[in-house]
């Protein structure tokens, strides 16, 4: 039997590597294959390079507190408030997707209202510490994190016991200082923030204590070594960074510390505002196979956020879909009459369910569906985000294409369709970026910028 396993792996790798040399797309460009969609819509690409991914906010007052490799730039969400700031004077932001709060942060840092809604437990924790403890005194924070008993212990949950996970001397420290973290007193406002500011410095320091990476995918980093003192000297060093920030903030920004933000924990497809928006930014989720909150299962478990794998399963199942979303979610939605669909989304489904008969392998057969699922979920979101939308409000979107089963789909293009569907006018699609498809990894694909504008009625 131990001799199969190999000879399996190895047809496998050998049928993934002649569909990917026999693929109509080896060698391709999303340029070419969205002409059709865009002549449909009338609107053309421009270039307009610039960085967007999250990782240049690692050295950002603020931002840096918590590293969230999905995010994007605050230079970026920055770059789109001086934009509009002679349109809107004040205006009030959303993200309905708003992650680690990048967007929010930035909001609140110019002195603008910001509301977000987040469905990951974890992300919404970050978010709300990151912009609602500005008012936290450092030497309050420094004080009780060097207070903390060292001889308390919380035990790891149970799944992360494996030395897989972490090496047996780290692991120990991990609970002694979880242990001492959750002695801290929390009886008032003030005292549940430092405690809270330092288990985001917990969480933010487990997956380099940890035998793993996050690039962007959880995996396991082969020779990794870690002190076992290791989350002792990270997690002094996450407050000291923080610490030094909360002075930056008191000093430089002091009017902006009670300017409101909002993060809800909420699912963005039904969630009903109660204010109207100037601005919506957002990137929701890629259509791309990287698992949203597998990715953080590490924190969400140490911090109790998720006690067994079916708390993970109910809180993917309710995101906006991916391709490691259940069967039984993607069955229950093939099987229901109301949903989104139009011209594009059939004749792309049609396409890939072809292509994997001819393949005769594929790594979900249900993909048409969670295509369609993606789609039927983004419409709902835009549709309920724009009827908070003031006249002459924009809402910005972030995202990128897809390659699926030899077949493009061009996400960015579809979700402008949808906007004029719900009455938004396309003011722009921005090429940020190349990519490459995971899949025919010299097939071109792009990040984009989608700026959708809601006209005033009486224009």
């Amino acid at each position: 039997m131990q001799l199969k396993l190999p000879l399996i792996d190895n047809i496998t790798t050998d049928i993934r590597k002649k569909n990917i040399l026999s693929s109509p797309k080896f060698g391709g460009s999303c340029d070419i294959d969205s002409k059709p969609y865009l002549k449909e819509l009338g609107i053309e690409i421009v270039e307009s390079r610039q960085p967007i991914q999250f990782t240049s906010n690692f050295g950002e007052h603020v931002h840096r507190w918590a590293p969230y490799i999905q995010g994007f730039s605050s230079s970026f969400v920055q770059s789109i408030l001086d934009q509009y700031k002679n349109d809107y004077k004040s205006p009030v932001i959303l993200d309905p997707f708003a992650g680690c709060g990048t967007v929010l942060t930035q909001s609140k840092i110019n002195g603008y209202k910001s509301i977000g809604t987040e469905l990951n437990p974890l992300l919404q924790f970050i978010a709300d510490i990151k912009v609602n403890s500005w008012d936290v005194s450092s030497e309050l924070l420094l004080e009780t994190f060097s207070s903390i008993p060292k001889d308390l212990k919380t035990p790891a949950p149970e799944f992360l016991k494996s030395e897989h996970q972490f090496n047996k001397g780290v692991l120990r420290n991990l609970e002694l200082l979880k242990g001492g973290i959750d002695s801290i007193s929390a009886k008032t406002k003030e005292q549940t923030k430092v405690k809270n500011l330092i288990l985001l410095a917990f969480s933010s320091i487990l997956i380099d204590c940890s035998n793993l990476k996050r690039t962007p995918c959880l995996g396991y980093w082969k020779n990794k070594k870690v002190p076992d003192n290791a989350p002792w000297i990270l997690v002094e060093h996450k407050i000291q960074d923080i610490c030094k920030d909360l002075e930056v903030l008191q000093e430089k920004f002091k009017k902006n510390i009670r300017v409101e933000s909002k993060v809800f924990l909420a699912n963005a497809m039904e969630y009903e505002h109660e204010c109207l928006f100037d601005l919506i930014i957002t990137s929701p989720p890629y259509m791309n196979g990287l698992d949203y909150v597998m990715n953080y299962k590490i924190e969400m478990a140490w911090l109790g956020f998720t006690k067994e794998a079916k708390d993970a399963k109910k809180v993917k199942d309710s995101l906006v879909v991916c391709d490691n979303v259940s069967k039984g979610s993607i069955r229950t939605f093939a099987q229901s009459n109301a949903k989104y669909t139009n011209s594009w989304i059939e004749e792309i489904k049609t396409n890939i369910e072809e292509n994997i008969k001819r393949r005769g392998n594929y790594r979900r057969n249900d993909m048409p569906h969670i295509v369609h699922k993606y789609f039927d979920d983004m419409y709902k979101v835009m549709n309920s985000v724009t009827n908070s939308l003031r006249a002459n409000g924009r809402f910005i979107l972030v995202v990128g294409d897809s390659l699926i089963a030899d077949v493009y789909v061009p996400t960015d293009l579809l979700l402008a369709k949808i906007g004029t569907e719900l009455g938004l006018t396309v003011e722009k699609v921005e090429k940020a970026r190349n990519r490459r498809s995971g899949q025919v990894r010299n097939y071109r694909l792009r990040e984009t910028i989608i700026t959708l504008k809601k006209e005033s009625k009486g224009i």
